[in-house]
C-alpha cells in the first residue's frame, strides 16, 4: 500500500488516497484513531461507476461513520474509473442497457455475464486491501462491509472470516448462483430496501433476504426510489455496526 495524498477534513477526519498495486483507494480515519486506540474498520462498497463519481456519497458515508468512531476505506472496482478497461464488462453493461431501454426482461445470461466475473475479480482485491489496511497501527478489527454491489457483499460475507457484520443495499441484479451462496452466510446482516426502486426487482430482493442463512438478519424497507434513502436509515445502519464492531 502506497499513500499518494493526505488531507484533514474540517471535522478532523484524515483522508488518504492510496494505491495497492494498480488499484486506487481511499482511507478515512477518525481523529481519535491511533496505535494505542485503533479504530474498527468498515469497507465501503459502491457500484462500478468510478470513485471520482461516487466520491461525494462515499465521503459523506465515511464522515458519518467516523463520527461513530469507525475508520472506512474503499477501492476502485475492476474496469472502473482510472483502471484499465474491461471490454467484457463493458459489453455486458451495454447488453443490460439495451434490455432496459427496450422494456425487455433482463435475462439471467445478461445478469450472470455482468455480475459473476465482477465478483470473482473484486472479492480477492477487497481481501488484499483488507490485508494492507489491517497492517496499519491505527486500524483494528473487527471489520464490517457496507453497501455496493450486493453480490460482492454476499461473497465477502461467506469467504472472508475477518468480516463480522454487513450492511447490504438491495437493488443490484443478483445471479441465481448467488442465492446459493447467500444460504451460506452466517454473519449478522442489516439489509436496506427502497420499496419503489425503479431499478430493482422487489420480489427478487425479498427472496434473497429470505435465502440468507444468518440467524441475525433484519430487513429495513422504506418508501421511495433508488436515491430516496432517508437519513435515519444511515443512523440505523451505524447503530447496527456499533452493536457488532465495538
Amino acid at each position: 500500500m502506497h499513500f499518494t495524498s493526505e488531507q484533514r477534513l474540517d471535522d478532523g477526519v484524515l483522508e488518504r488516497e492510496f494505491t495497492l498495486g494498480e488499484i486506487p483507494g481511499i482511507l478515512w480515519t477518525p481523529a481519535s484513531a491511533s496505535a494505542s486506540a485503533p479504530a474498527p474498520l468498515i469497507l465501503l462498497g459502491h457500484p462500478p461507476v468510478g470513485l471520482r463519481k461516487m466520491y461525494p456519497r462515499l465521503v459523506a458515508r465515511a464522515r458519518h461513520s467516523a463520527a461513530a468512531g469507525f475508520a472506512t476505506a474503499t477501492i476502485e472496482l475492476p474496469g472502473s474509473g482510472d483502471r484499465p478497461r474491461w471490454p467484457a464488462a463493458e459489453l455486458a453493461r451495454a447488453d443490460l442497457r439495451r434490455a432496459i431501454e427496450s422494456g425487455e426482461r433482463v435475462s439471467d445470461e445478461i445478469v450472470d455475464a455482468l455480475i459473476l466475473p465482477l465478483v470473482d475479480k473484486a472479492v480477492p482485491e477487497w481481501q488484499a486491501a483488507l490485508d494492507a489496511l489491517l497492517s496499519l497501527p491505527e486500524i483494528g478489527g473487527p471489520v464490517g462491509y457496507s453497501g455496493g454491489v450486493i453480490s460482492i457483499g454476499i461473497r465477502l460475507a461467506v469467504v472472508e472470516p475477518r468480516i463480522s457484520a454487513a450492511v447490504l443495499f438491495a437493488g443490484s441484479f443478483v445471479p441465481r448462483a448467488m442465492f446459493e451462496e447467500a444460504r451460506q452466510a452466517t454473519i449478522p446482516l442489516h439489509v436496506l430496501l427502497q420499496w419503489d426502486d425503479e431499478g430493482n426487482d422487489r420480489q427478487a430482493a425479498l427472496d434473497l433476504f429470505d435465502a440468507f442463512g444468518s440467524e441475525e438478519k433484519s430487513l429495513h424497507a422504506h418508501l421511495g426510489g433508488h436515491t430516496g434513502v432517508p437519513q435515519f436509515a444511515g443512523d440505523a445502519a451505524a447503530q447496527f455496526f456499533t452493536r457488532h464492531l465495538k
